[in-house]
């Protein structure tokens, strides 16, 4: 039997209590937010609830407290920004396990909404409390879930709380990311170019192992891409390898010569004697005292002839440390080559969205989600989208006929 997510537009949210999940885990340094991009993606969702005359809710984690209130880690900027963007009083609740919001439900304004703090500051949250959610169900009528980038932890906000909410839904955002995330791995249009970056191969398996079938063309740079160079007897001085992943390498390599795909690995290399890479050097081989921090002039050219080709693409991980700007050539240069694509372009999250972002450019998605997005290509069971899904005697209990005409999202990890 097919599982359905309700989709948002048919649920009455007029005078409704909403509870929103959003993932504004953003970076902020001496209370300035450096990166507005997740809090920007949340938008249309949270408008349409205002729009709707609900009486909304904001929650959202920021950072690792373990449970433990820290002013460095509050969500006071957030609501701030929040306030701004939308010409709204932001009622920021200190103690998110308090009853506060009930009694300030009651009274909310127009122009009006409210914010819990942290929600990391308690220890149910990641241990997906029952306790806790049962509390936050206590004054929500509407769950609404658009945090993407959290959606593979099982924590309360996201998993416990929706599953007592009998009304439940995801936003906008989640919508977009199942859209584009799916397109991946249903029916990519061929050539379909798999671009990966970052530090280790162990992070990348599961994506390689899963698209496999579908990709023609893997093009690997960044620290990853050493180890796959190990793999094929090439010198890589001083650089980081995976040294238990070499015979993973050497066996991936082989099994694409077998089937025809492309492997496009660095052919020359920016290198220094320390990560701090205040003098650099372009070579084609990496002395036995150096690392490889960038990929070369020639392999950005390669890289990028190879991308122009593509129909489809998808692209996760950095080419280098693109944060040092003696570093980012590489990382920039792809960017630039992806953006020029007139294809389906999908920049993976963490920090290839980061890097998009300092980069610009031009994609058909840049994903909120870095390890989300990941799993969801994964096809694992991503537990804040699961706790969504309508169960059988809620969909026994619904309007066939009416239901069947809504179109509703069917379940979609992949």
């Amino acid at each position: 039997m097919k599982t359905f997510i309700r989709p948002l537009d048919k649920i009455e949210l007029k005078g409704k209590r909403v509870f929103l999940r959003v993932d504004f885990n953003v970076p902020i340094k001496k209370g300035v937010i450096q990166d507005t991009h997740r809090i920007d993606e949340a938008l249309p969702t949270i408008k349409y609830i205002l729009e709707k005359e609900a009486k909304l809710l904001i929650g959202s984690h920021f950072g690792r407290p373990d449970g433990v209130y820290s002013d460095e880690l509050s969500m006071a900027p957030v609501a701030e920004y929040l306030g701004e963007k939308l010409s709204y009083d932001v009622m920021l609740i200190d103690e998110p396990d308090s009853d506060a919001p009930k009694a300030l439900f009651n009274g909310l304004k127009p122009k009006q909404l409210i914010m819990l703090e942290n929600l990391r500051f308690l220890k149910g949250e990641t241990d997906n409390s029952d306790a806790l959610a049962n509390k936050w169900a206590s004054y929500t009528d509407v769950y609404i879930n658009d945090a993407f980038g959290v959606s593979h932890r099982a924590h309360c906000s996201v998993h416990a709380l929706p599953r007592v909410v009998p009304m439940r839904t995801h936003g906008f955002l989640i919508e977009k990311e199942i859209k584009n995330l799916s397109y991946l791995t249903e029916s990519p249009k061929a050539p379909f170019g798999i671009i990966l970056g970052g530090a280790k191969v162990s992070d990348k398996i599961n994506i390689i192992d899963r698209l496999m079938a579908k990709a023609d063309v893997f093009i690997i740079g960044g620290a990853m891409a050493y180890t796959f160079l190990k793999a094929k007897d090439i010198a890589v001085g001083s650089s980081k390898v995976e040294v238990d992943k070499i015979g993973f390498a050497k066996e991936f390599l082989m099994n694409c010569e077998r089937k025809g795909k492309k492997v496009i690995l660095p052919v020359d290399h920016i290198v220094s004697s320390s990560f701090d890479a205040v003098e650099t050097q372009e070579l084609k081989f990496i002395p036995e005292n150096k690392m490889a921090l960038d990929i070369g002039s020639k392999t950005v050219q390669l890289f990028s002839d190879e991308i122009a080709k593509l129909k489809t693409i998808f692209w996760n991980g950095p080419m280098g440390v693109f944060e040092n700007p003696n570093l980012e050539n590489g990382t920039k240069s792809i960017c630039a080559a992806i953006s020029k694509n007139e294809g389906f372009t999908v920049v993976g999250g963490g920090d290839s969205a980061s890097a998009a972002l300092k980069f610009g450019g031009d994609f058909t998605h840049v994903s909120t989600g870095g390890g989300a997005s990941l799993e969801f290509l994964e096809c694992k069971d991503l537990p804040g989208i699961s706790a969504l899904k309508l169960n059988r005697n809620e969909l026994a209990g619904l309007n066939r006929i009416e239901w069947i005409a809504e179109e509703v999202t069917e379940e979609g990890e992949g």
